[in-house]
């Protein structure tokens, strides 16, 4: 193996792997390994109700959110939610889509308090509505921006800049 390969399946897979899998049930569409790391996607509807069972349940107790962030697939924006546990040493990564034409998911500030800071960045530069948030005002933009700056279509303006004499 070079250095720059990575294994689809660590050499010992996570212990927590048949606990997620008999947690997400039926909503699982996939769940195996990603760069070293357990990893599960789920469909947009069930993804706020499932990450508060993940974090309920005493055997995994996903705590913490490590990191949310949006990706600009071009037809969809993905949903990157990284979980660890303050208690065990687990880690898991959960991933949902939303079409680009109906571009929504779910908060989880219910679950994680976290997420506010990152589903507001999420709807600036991506336009992705999490639905349920109490306050999508701009973070990081002005009131009044257009577009989103995050998503690949984005058009760039020119900047003209003026120097003196």
């Amino acid at each position: 193996m070079t250095a720059g390969d990575r294994p689809e399946q660590p050499a010992t897979p996570s212990p927590i792997e048949d606990r997620v899998r008999e947690i997400a049930a039926d909503n699982a569409l996939s769940l195996g390994y990603s760069f070293d790391e357990l990893e599960l996607r789920v469909p947009r509807d069930a993804v706020a109700e499932l990450c508060g069972a993940l974090k309920s349940d005493p055997d995994l107790n996903f705590t913490y959110l490590r990191c949310l962030s949006v990706v600009d697939w071009q037809d969809e924006l993905e949903v990157v939610y990284h979980l660890a546990s303050l208690n065990h040493p687990h880690r898991l990564v959960i991933k949902t889509r939303a079409p680009m034409e109906d571009p929504w998911v779910p908060t989880t500030i219910g679950v994680w308090r976290g997420a506010d800071w990152h589903e507001r960045e999420g709807h600036d530069l991506f336009g992705l509505e999490f639905r349920g948030h109490p306050d999508l005002s701009p973070l990081l933009l002005y009131d009044g921006f257009e577009g989103f700056p995050g998503r690949k279509s984005y058009h760039i303006p020119e900047q003209v800049t003026f120097y003196g004499d």
